[in-house]
């Protein structure tokens, strides 16, 4: 196990029924980088960051964080969690709490911090993304921009070793995209270890120390952005990045 390493992957598959997602994963991920999964809907890329949280629970193969198999049975899962931080696609805020309660629930009921801390922390992420006069507003009152800045501050409350975003910014109507691949863009120079699934490729280029390409649940490529963005050696990235690479 090399010390850089946060999380090495090995072997790992998910099927659902006959249907295998995932076949035969291995994926190291150094501490501090930014690395992005792209690939085509249907290729694996949100099953293997919902295996990664444990939302999705893998058929065979090892999950090892700082060393430990995840999925040992004996593994604390709650602690995990509490260090892996998720920012969805569709948000999942909690529509009866406040942008400010959304951000201080799982402090004090995981973290077991005080509610005074646990606030303060919770005020100075939101502040962080642009929502500090938002504080007080539920869900049903904030645009959807609005809504991913809220979960990416609760994320952002828990100190995660490890953020994982499921195309964040998929949902979102095109005007509000930018403001929240700036936010993920200044997360990235904070040396926080960051694993996106997403479909913007010029993101993806400026932003990532190590881009992988999925195809049908493999691993068919994966190296530098340079590398993948500007010079992708497999026929099936090529293909993927055919489109994009016309605009460059």
């Amino acid at each position: 196990m090399e010390k850089d390493n946060i999380l090495t992957i090995q072997h790992l598959k998910k099927s659902f029924g006959q249907h295998e997602v995932l076949k035969d994963i291995d994926l190291q991920v150094q501490r501090g980088e930014v690395m992005t999964i792209i690939g085509s809907s249907g290729s694996g890329k949100s099953t293997l960051l919902r295996c990664l949280n444990l939302l999705d629970d893998a058929t065979a193969g090892e999950i090892l964080y700082n060393g430990q198999n995840i999925l040992d049975p004996n593994f604390n899962r709650i602690q995990y969690r509490a260090k892996v931080g998720m920012v969805f696609q569709q948000f999942n805020l909690f529509n009866n709490l406040n942008a400010l309660e959304n951000c201080v629930v799982a402090q004090t009921t995981v973290l077991k911090k005080s509610p005074a801390e646990a606030e303060k922390n919770a005020l100075a992420q939101l502040e962080k993304v642009g929502m500090g006069p938002y504080v007080k507003a539920k869900p049903a009152q904030l645009s959807g921009g609005q809504k991913q800045r809220v979960a990416i501050a609760r994320t952002l409350a828990m100190s995660p070793d490890m953020i994982l975003f499921d195309e964040p910014t998929s949902a979102l109507d095109p005007e509000m995209v930018d403001g929240i691949l700036d936010i993920m863009k200044d997360l990235a120079h904070t040396g926080l270890t960051m694993i996106l699934v997403t479909h913007e490729m010029g993101f993806a280029r400026d932003i990532s120390d190590h881009v992988v390409f999925m195809d049908q649940g493999v691993i068919a490529e994966q190296g530098s952005a340079e590398q993948i963005f500007s010079s992708p050696k497999n026929p099936r990235t090529q293909e993927f990045l055919q489109r994009y690479l016309k605009r460059l």
